[in-house]
């Protein structure tokens, strides 16, 4: 997804006569935060892939269900009514999301208890580093605190 949003980041920069926001620390604390889940992961046999699953199930979904819908409203309102490119798909949204829930769900009923404990315990640095990064780009999180 990172081509269609850096195009439209583009687009809005351009159409608005907007200077590209950075990342800003939210988003560095966070982008850190999940590489630090896959290096552990890679290098102590999988133990963190449960954390890991448990950020991306939350935003896969996020921006396929919810974000579409919030996307078009804003689209309407504020874009005479341009879908942006991240909006769009290449595929039947509704088989590519039913057949990415299928393979999680596969995956975690293999988990053993402490698996599915770690799934559980990664869900609120998944909505704190959303949260964060959309405080940051709505100019609620300039001061950069937590």
């Amino acid at each position: 997804r990172v081509q269609p949003l850096e195009v439209d980041i583009t687009w809005m920069c351009q159409e608005f006569h907007l200077s590209r926001p950075s990342v800003g620390k939210f988003g560095t604390d966070y982008a850190t935060h999940i590489r630090n889940i896959i290096k552990s992961s890679s290098s102590s046999q999988e133990t963190n892939i449960p954390q890991f699953m448990c950020h991306y199930y939350n935003f896969y979904f996020a921006h396929t269900a919810g974000g579409r819908m919030i996307g078009k409203r804003m689209a309407s309102l504020l874009l005479n009514k341009k879908t942006l490119e991240f909006y769009k798909w290449n595929s039947d949204l509704n088989k590519l999301k039913a057949s990415v829930k299928a393979k999680i769900e596969d995956m975690a009923a293999r988990w053993d208890d402490e698996q599915k404990q770690q799934c559980v315990d990664g869900t609120a640095m998944a909505f704190r580093g959303g949260g964060g990064i959309n405080a940051y780009l709505s100019g609620g999180g300039k001061n950069n605190h937590h």
